[in-house]
């Protein structure tokens, strides 16, 4: 059996991505099919960290824009994030995995503050870290969590979760005639306004040497197919870094 060409990643998923059809709240049946998938790739030898959004419960930008005060509404969806953490953690200790949750707010009743160390050990041993409430900060998404924490733990690459394919120049659930990225650069999602991740953790990605993969998580097997090294979605890099 070949072996993985990525040892440690992070996993980014949308909080959208958890609530599958339904638009709001958690599909166990999506839940079970991440864990089982992650799973694969951690009997392998990977060492995966999971970032995960809240917007299937709350987004703090649709909050403010609603006339609430910008930090409380982001503060609201950081605990967001946490609901969707433990989801995960329970469905991938069903499969056997061990876990840790920690959070960028303290709550020490349900998880592990945050510390750089203990994840990294945590990952050394095997097990899964699931880091919730984001960076910790309002006016910060959870793709720029995904893309500090991929900094500070050395991960070699991001998978960006979607519901889509890829990248496209345009939304391919509502243009037919929308085109597929296969390869991208960090400086052409700025200049062309994509929809890949916000513009503070492309920046934090591209200056730090971060790959990404935007991939549909709805197709079984796309994490470990990512991981072999299998040329799916749409790979970004950055400018000086060669093609893989």
């Amino acid at each position: 059996m070949d072996s993985p060409k990525f040892r440690r990643i992070v996993l980014k998923l949308s909080g959208e991505a958890l609530a599958g059809d339904r638009g709001f709240g958690i599909d166990a049946n999506v839940v079970n099919c991440i864990a089982t998938q992650t799973k694969e790739v951690v009997d392998m030898g990977v060492e995966v960290a999971v970032v995960v959004g809240g917007g299937n419960f709350w987004r703090g930008l649709a909050g403010s824009n609603r006339g609430m005060d910008r930090a409380t509404a982001d503060y609201m969806g950081m605990l967001a994030t946490v609901i969707n953490a433990l989801a995960l953690q329970d469905a991938f200790e069903n499969l056997g995995m061990e876990t840790r949750v920690q959070t960028a707010i303290e709550m020490r009743e349900i998880a592990e503050p945050y510390i750089r160390r203990r994840a990294i050990r945590h990952l050394e041993k095997g097990r899964v870290v699931i880091f919730a409430a984001g960076t910790g900060n309002p006016f910060f998404s959870t793709d720029t969590a995904a893309a500090l924490r991929a900094i500070e733990l050395e991960a070699e690459i991001i998978l960006m979760a979607k519901k889509v394919d890829g990248v496209y120049d345009a939304d391919p659930r509502k243009d037919p005639q929308a085109k597929k990225f296969d390869d991208l650069h960090f400086i052409e999602i700025l200049n062309k306004r994509l929809s890949v991740m916000d513009s503070t953790a492309t920046s934090l990605c591209m200056d730090n040497h971060i790959p990404i993969v935007v991939f549909n998580l709805n197709e079984t097997g796309n994490i470990k197919r990512v991981v072999m090294g299998e040329k799916i979605g749409t790979f970004v890099r950055g400018d000086d870094e060669n093609d893989e």
